[in-house]
């Protein structure tokens, strides 16, 4: 009976046992290591070229020197704190800009009143440098979190009205018309049919919005001060300390890299009945 589990039950077939698993597993290693080589070949390089004299310690310190920085802001707090704050100002900012940007979009698809208003502005103001507001917002707010949130919100919430507006004319008319016909109400047609038909395109939308959410607030910090990963970079410029300089460009590089992740996977988690979700994933 032992033998007969480790013999293919047909020409051909892979023997179920030991011998599979530790395949998959090798696989799956060295799949792994194929996506991260471009990164370790990277810091390879910029290790060696640290070390090797082509650049001064000031023009680019070595990896290892900025990892020592990173594990010693991590050891006496400030990384969390900078971290946490930067943190804090972008996922409040991308809140506001999910909810406003999901409203005014619907609106914008759903009343004419509201598509005349807002489309001249979304018009104007999504191809525009946003960031040229600054100086206005922190003449009017300060330079505290309130302006630094305000100046998120409005560089990030475009991509959310774009995305639903385009989501919700996107919808089939055939799915509305047969909704229409089985008796749906305008309240039932929009929460039923139009929103999970239009939400994959809300949600990238969405990705659009964090990554740029976390930008504009490192770019923030970087203008107004303060704490922060963005007002620790432009302090430690100030004072010509290049290590925690590009100790913060890896720290925001890290934190970037985790909200585009975690992102992801919140969107294979909501659109899970969506048949991008059982697609196969090529990351």
């Amino acid at each position: 009976a032992s033998m007969a589990r480790l013999v293919p039950a047909t020409p051909g077939a892979v023997p179920v046992g030991l011998p599979e698993r530790t395949a998959r597993f090798a696989y799956r290693l060295l799949w792994g290591f194929a996506h991260i080589f471009s990164i370790l070949a990277l810091a390879a390089a910029w290790e060696i070229l640290a070390r090797s004299g082509t650049f001064t310690p000031f023009q680019l310190p070595a990896l290892s020197a900025v990892l020592e920085r990173i594990w010693s802001d991590a050891t006496y707090g400030d990384l969390w704190i900078n971290t946490g704050l930067t943190l804090y100002r972008a996922l409040v900012a991308f809140a506001i800009c999910a909810v406003l940007g999901v409203l005014i979009g619907m609106a914008m698809s759903r009343n004419v009143i509201a598509n005349w208003f807002f489309d001249p502005i979304v018009s104007v103001g999504f191809p525009m440098p946003k960031i040229a507001f600054l100086p206005v917002v922190i003449l009017w707010l300060g330079v505290y979190d309130v302006s630094k949130i305000t100046i998120i919100v409005i560089d990030a919430i475009f991509p959310v009205i774009a995305a639903t507006v385009i989501a919700i004319q996107g919808v089939e008319r055939e799915l509305i018309w047969s909704a229409r016909n089985m008796g749906a109400n305008n309240r039932e047609l929009l929460y039923q049919i139009i929103l999970p038909a239009a939400s994959p395109q809300i949600m990238t939308g969405l990705q659009v919005a964090l990554p740029l959410s976390l930008i504009v607030a490192v770019v923030a910090e970087m203008l107004m001060g303060g704490y922060g990963l963005g007002g620790a970079m432009i302090t430690a410029s100030r004072f010509a300390n290049s290590t925690s300089v590009f100790a913060g460009i890896l720290e925001i590089a890290v934190v970037g890299y985790v909200l585009v992740k975690v992102m992801s996977l919140i969107r294979r988690r909501v659109l899970i009945w969506h048949q991008e979700a059982h697609a196969p994933s090529t990351a």
